[in-house]
């Protein structure tokens, strides 16, 4: 029987022999631990804790986190339990900025990131060409301040029938509501130039051009209620310098804004990235 690869993730109140107790569990399932990461939060004494583990493949992730009840239950864990051999379902959303978007399709292309694009939803038509030459489905779903709630349910019943577990605003530009960003609380990413709130609106990086900014950047964040304000996954920057143009500006910010944001869906897909209030606790790979 061909061994199967799973992720434990858990957060609980620390206390004293906890890794020992979830190692042990695992070991008595006959399991074999690749890689362990935990983290004690002293703020508020909050432990994460993430393990990679194979076993022999008789249990799916279900039965293993029944099979593991008495450790988290004795220790009151706010635990979960993926096979890692799946292909996670993604949702693309893109406005008409395509770069991040293209960059996230070549590196499930070539491998480097293990995720199925089951839709690519627009508020703009430009998009629907690159879904077709990907063969993925296109949802255009214009956005207007009278169509917006009913565009919104539509997004909500797509996520349902196509059993996506995350959507990643890839340059999307459009505000999602408060009623959405609560209900996908905690799978939604978007992606942004590091710029808030010194240079808002149109044109950000002319605006940081203009102000002889030397240093850009991009910030990948889940999405929450309080516009770009959610908790931060992964960020970037580059130096820049007087001697360049705003286009200049432009196509760095571009290259930060693909690199971040396909790192940060790499490492929630990876189940690497445990919420801790308004801040992240991220596993990086070794």
């Amino acid at each position: 029987m061909t061994d199967k690869k799973f992720i434990l993730s858990l957060k609980c109140d620390d206390k004293r022999g906890i890794v020992a107790a979830v190692s042990g569990a695992i070991s008595a399932l006959g399991g074999n631990i690749l890689e362990s990461n935990q983290y004690r939060d002293p703020l508020n004494n909050d432990f994460f804790m993430r393990v990679a583990f194979a076993t022999d493949g008789r249990d799916d992730a279900e039965e293993l986190t029944a099979r593991l009840a008495p450790v988290l239950t004795a220790y009151d864990m706010d635990a979960q339990i993926v096979d890692a051999d799946r292909t996670p379902k993604i949702i693309l959303m893109v406005s008409k900025f395509d770069h991040a978007m293209l960059h996230l399709l070549y590196q499930i292309n070539v491998g480097w990131l293990n995720a199925e694009v089951v839709a690519i939803v627009s508020n703009h038509e430009e998009a629907a060409r690159i879904a077709e030459i990907e063969g993925i489905p296109f949802h255009y779903l214009p956005v207007t301040k009278d169509t917006k709630a009913a565009q919104e349910q539509k997004l909500l019943d797509l996520i349902e029938e196509t059993e996506a577990e995350l959507v990643v605003l890839a340059r999307y530009m459009q505000i999602l509501s408060n009623e959405l960003s609560t209900a996908l609380s905690g799978r939604v990413i978007n992606i942004h130039h590091s710029f808030l709130p010194s240079f808002k609106g149109a044109k950000p990086y002319h605006q940081a051009h203009e102000r002889g900014v030397k240093l850009i950047g991009a910030t990948a964040h889940y999405v929450t209620a309080d516009l770009d304000e959610g908790p931060i996954i992964e960020q970037e920057t580059e130096r820049v310098s007087h001697a360049m143009t705003a286009e200049d500006y432009v196509a760095v910010g571009r290259d930060i804004e693909s690199r971040v944001l396909a790192r940060a869906v790499r490492l929630h897909l990876q189940r690497r990235v445990l919420p801790n209030g308004l801040k992240t606790i991220v596993f990086s790979q070794a």
